[in-house]
């Protein structure tokens, strides 16, 4: 038998290529961008805005993917967690996956400029840093900080898109989400230690060393108290106070799963990170909703 007649059809490797069953990725990105549509608003933003987000979110999150499978195909081909995926095992060309992703990212930029010129503006910066991210493991000791700073891109384009400007504060939730996306990538990164060493690319949890488990719960930390300050700055009450209390609940759980460094503690604490996120979403929604 022909082995190409083994290979999935053509739309079950692309829905594989951008991990449309794992939507914890973006939503990793969806609730902070959210809670920032929110406070940026001082309430509900409008059905407009939160769609144009949501549905941005969802697909610039998928174009990267196409784009960190082509840039990481060498190196995935020695981590057995990474070995099947479509581009690395060869049943996807790279630059096939590349114009799915350049097809992804034009119909997100198709609802960005349904927005304003800002955040037009602020699109490419967006665009910039995450085509920068799968290169910044070979040349950067802690990769997992511009990652941060892409995950994070939706909050200022967020105070963009509902004020027409960028105030300080979009800039210190953007500071403050930084350090949530080091804690939860760390775990992720905590997963493929032993294969990165071996393959020679930098991450956190190899930089860290034996204070992996500390900076991660470090990391946790900054973030919570970042937000806490902000919300208390922008005077929200305790709908969003129990939001974060419900996060730095599931953070002590997360200590729970990592301590040991179990693979399989790491991947778990890393895949049900949304939950954190979520929670400070649902405080901050419920906040303008009871208290305004």
């Amino acid at each position: 038998m022909d082995a190409t007649a083994l290979r999935p059809p053509r739309l079950a490797l692309y829905l594989d290529l951008i991990r449309w069953n794992r939507p914890a990725g973006w939503l990793l990105l969806l609730w902070p961008t959210l809670a920032a549509l929110w406070l940026a608003a001082r309430g509900f933003p409008g059905w407009h805005l939160v769609i144009v987000f949501t549905l941005g979110t969802i697909l610039m999150r998928s174009a990267g993917c196409c784009i960190n499978d082509v840039a990481d195909r060498e190196f995935d081909r020695h981590v057995k967690r990474t070995a099947q995926r479509p581009v690395t095992s060869g049943a996807l060309a790279p630059s096939e996956a590349l114009a799915v992703g350049a097809v992804l990212a034009a119909l997100a930029f198709v609802l960005v400029l349904t927005t304003n010129a800002l955040t037009i503006a602020w699109s490419f910066a967006a665009l910039g840093i995450a085509l920068a991210y799968p290169y910044a493991k070979r040349l950067v000791a802690m990769p997992q900080a511009v990652l941060g700073v892409a995950f994070s891109f939706g909050i200022p384009m967020a105070y963009a898109a509902t004020r027409n400007e960028v105030p300080a504060e979009a800039w210190w939730l953007l500071a403050g989400n930084l350090f949530w996306v080091l804690a939860y990538d760390t775990e992720y990164a905590m997963v493929d230690r032993d294969d990165d060493l071996h393959i020679g690319i930098q991450t956190s949890a190899l930089t860290l060393g034996r204070f992996d488990v500390i900076g991660v719960m470090a990391f946790y930390a900054i973030y919570l108290l970042a937000w806490a300050w902000l919300g208390a700055s922008a005077g929200l009450g305790w709908p969003y106070a129990l939001g974060l209390g419900v996060a730095a609940g599931q953070v002590v759980w997360h200590y729970g799963l990592i301590r040991d460094r179990s693979r399989d503690g790491c991947f778990r604490a890393f895949r049900l990170n949304h939950w954190v996120g979520f929670a400070v979403f649902a405080g901050t929604a419920a906040d303008f909703f009871l208290l305004r």
